[in-house]
């Protein structure tokens, strides 16, 4: 028996085509291409990009995606979650509109520090770390209200980066994990292992791939993150280290229903001479698209 359900849930996110909310990130691609791209590579679904990148009223937003035959899912969403002086539902709240308006039903929620980038590394005391999952655990409760699902997005440069991170957060707290394969990596996670330890905690996935020498770099901080990036950390999936294959297939085993999406940081120094960064995301598909062939268990 061969593994089926893959085809049909591959999504995509703005930033493998290098659309970014981080000021001076690179070249900005408009809308229009990167959607065309992808619809044209057989993504269904995509996740919303920075503000600015989709019109920002539901109605206008929803009519874009629909001309390209892209379902909302949601998207990449930076929030403070540590400091009293900052309630988070007041950001959360009309975001939670525009999904509900929009038919939206991920948040792929990030604990912001503060501070602009995701080149420096903050840590949490027990008192922030009480804080954060309380705030946490109010937005998981209001987003399921609403139907929505919250889903934390470990990240490089935010207060859930670090293996010590991850697990406070999956046994203080009751939402659901981001699976994403390069940013657990480069922060010291093992993602494999996460999907054999927590599979029943994973509601979302970012797929990238990764060089493990470049991400080594990160750690000993002898590159930024972003120094990385340009640099070539990330690669096509099944061309790095991260363990693409062992991953996907233990998420179906597990019985995960989610989407499988395609986001991996990319920086453009400008508009490409060449097809662009379509070319990594078509090998990619590819590869995920070949592990349906893969025996069934």
């Amino acid at each position: 028996m061969t593994r089926t359900g893959i085809s049909a849930r591959i999504a995509a996110a703005p930033i493998s085509w290098g659309v970014c909310e981080v000021p001076g990130w690179g070249h900005q691609l408009d809308a229009e291409r990167v959607l065309s791209e992808m619809s044209e590579l057989g993504v269904v679904a995509t996740e919303f990009g920075p503000a600015g990148f989709l019109p920002s009223e539901p109605g206008p937003r929803a009519d874009v995606l629909g001309r390209h035959g892209l379902q909302a899912i949601g998207g990449f969403f930076p929030v403070i979650l540590h400091d009293s002086e900052k309630d988070p539902m007041n950001a959360v709240t009309p975001e939670l509109d525009a999904y509900e308006a929009a038919g939206a039903t991920v948040m792929v929620l990030a604990a912001e520090t503060g501070a602009a980038g995701y080149d420096h590394r903050h840590v949490l005391d027990d008192e922030g770390w009480s804080l954060f999952g309380r705030n946490l655990d109010r937005i998981v409760a209001a987003a399921a209200a609403r139907g929505i699902t919250v889903v934390v997005h470990p990240h490089v440069g935010t207060m859930v980066e670090s293996p010590e991170d991850v697990r406070r957060l999956l046994d203080g707290t009751t939402a659901q994990v981001c699976l994403d394969t390069g940013h657990l990596l480069i922060g010291g996670s093992d993602p494999q292992q996460l999907v054999r330890e927590y599979a029943d905690r994973i509601g979302h996935t970012h797929l990238k791939d990764v060089r493990v020498d470049f991400a080594r770099r990160v750690q000993d901080g002898e590159l930024t993150y972003t120094e990385a990036v340009k640099a070539g950390m990330y690669v096509p999936l099944g061309k790095g280290d991260v363990g693409i294959r062992e991953i996907v297939l233990g998420l179906l085993d597990a019985g995960y229903e989610g989407w499988f999406t395609m986001e991996q940081d990319t920086i453009l120094a400008g508009e490409p001479l060449d097809e662009g960064p379509v070319a990594d995301v078509r090998a990619s598909i590819s590869y995920l698209k070949s592990l349906e062939n893969e025996p069934g268990p």
